[in-house]
């Protein structure tokens, strides 16, 4: 971490050029073509996951931000009826919606993780419940673009929110809008963005650094709040913190105690939050035994669960790539002196970082008994590795950019070359990947597990709905 001191070479964005404008303009082409595939798509409910977080965002424009009474849940549920996309909204068990569940003071509640309500509930109260997703993930490629731009250089950052927005995970989830996954991933983009800026800004005022931190944490601190595995990237957020703190010596110490002290007060908040709603400072809303992790599942899920990221993340073989190359590099100049020696030092404490926010993730959910099986598609099963997209992102972009700075058809840089036409690749493979899961949902589009004799087993065709535990 010693190595994350600035280099001559990325240490400050040299003066404004049109090379910049156009980093600029690519990043926001990016983006804007994610909106246009989303909302170009109409809206359907494909799991019942989708139907409770809309019963939750729904009943809070109603004035009910924690739990309801079993009468309002009961008319709440009979209110959300109607079919939508095929996926009925009817009165669950005991009358509330459909994953809702019964507290042991008979009041109602979703049994979803609940930050994600307090999120959308605006969007749903102006009508605008399609850009939720969209707009945090705004915020996600604001934080891209500027923690890759201060690690990479030029079009670093513009890279990055390229392979952010091109994956048919992203689209996917942007598009569900009563979903919380791509929130959540833009959030954790965000805030690993922006504190990959505070880290390296060597030269900015504290006070801006402070705040910039402050509020990189509270990013990701919301997306716990969605969904509380993401605890584990809060935690190495706070790890990154401490190592560079104590042994770079380059953060201002009140900075330090600025953030640590934001994600002491979150924990707390979130703890008194479960003791009053679900009875205790661990519990959720899922019954015991719902949601299980075990070792046992780790097989299984290495059998089943990669043709499922290609597909929905291809974006993910960039990013092993960057880090075999980013190893490489420091194995060859580990003893080596000089201003490339350091930056590829530099290079290296940065990927440390980040790989381990994107393994804490995955590793998390390579554990998850529920998609140690063969029969989910890929709209089911992705979705809890979805989070880990940033990083992902940050990564693949040192892949595209750390290239000879040799020029091509004139004076166009080779790096620009190369990241709009991966980008414009993966656009392609995303837009194909979320066409299929959009209209086969739970079709027979990715097989991954064999029937008797041998022989591939379709799954059930898009009409029928299957419950998951997907709030984990």
């Amino acid at each position: 971490m010693t190595a994350l001191a600035p280099t001559p070479e990325v240490a400050r964005p040299a003066a404004r050029t049109g090379w910049d404008v156009a980093e600029a303009g690519l990043a926001v082409a990016a983006f804007a073509v994610l909106c246009v595939l989303v909302l170009k798509a109409k809206p359907y409910l494909p799991e019942p996951d989708d139907s409770a977080y809309r019963a939750s965002i729904v009943a809070m424009t109603h004035g009910h931000f924690f739990t309801l009474s079993g009468a309002q849940a009961h008319t709440l549920a009979v209110q959300l009826a109607p079919h939508l996309g095929g996926n009925q909204l009817g009165p669950g068990p005991g009358g509330g919606p459909i994953q809702w569940v019964q507290l042991p003071g008979g009041r109602w509640i979703s049994e979803k993780d609940p930050g994600y309500p307090y999120l959308a509930a605006p969007f749903q109260a102006l009508g605008l419940i399609r850009l939720a997703p969209l707009f945090y993930a705004a915020l996600g490629c604001l934080g891209l673009y500027f923690g890759g731009r201060r690690w990479l250089g030029r079009f670093g950052g513009a890279a990055a929110v390229g392979l952010f927005c091109s994956s048919g995970a992203a689209i996917l989830f942007a598009w569900r809008d009563y979903m919380p996954t791509f929130t959540e991933a833009s959030l954790i983009a965000a805030g690993t963005g922006a504190l990959l800026w505070v880290m390296l800004a060597a030269e900015a005022s504290a006070r801006r650094r402070t705040w910039v931190g402050v509020a990189s944490f509270i990013a990701l601190e919301a997306a716990t709040f969605s969904r509380y595995t993401n605890i584990v990237v809060l935690a190495c957020a706070v790890i990154t913190v401490l190592v560079v703190w104590r042994r770079a010596v380059r953060l201002p110490g009140s900075a330090v105690a600025w953030w640590l002290a934001s994600v002491v007060v979150f924990c707390a908040g979130l703890a008194v939050f479960d003791t009053l709603i679900y009875g205790g400072p661990l519990q959720s809303g899922y019954r015991p035994g719902e949601i299980t992790f075990s070792p046992s599942a780790i097989g299984p899920n290495l059998r089943y669960m990669p043709a499922h990221l290609i597909q929905a993340m291809p974006v993910l073989v960039l990013g092993l790539a960057a880090l075999a190359g980013i190893a490489t590099a420091g194995l060859r100049t580990r003893r080596a002196g000089g201003q490339k020696a350091a930056l590829v030092r530099r290079d290296g404490a940065v990927a440390v970082a980040l790989a381990a926010s994107w393994a804490s993730v995955w590793i998390v959910y390579a554990t998850y008994t529920w998609t140690a099986a063969p029969q989910l598609s890929t709209l089911q099963a992705a979705r809890f590795y979805v989070p880990a997209l940033g990083a992902i992102s940050l990564l693949g972009a040192w892949l595209l950019t750390r290239v000879p700075p040799v020029r091509v058809l004139r004076r166009v840089p080779l790096t620009a070359v190369t990241t709009l036409a991966v980008v414009a690749a993966l656009f392609t493979a995303g837009n194909w990947a979320f066409s299929d899961m959009y209209r086969h949902p739970f079709g027979s589009q990715l097989m991954v597990g064999p029937g008797p004799g041998g022989a591939v087993k379709p799954r059930p065709g898009p009409g029928v709905i299957t419950g998951s535990p997907g709030g984990a």
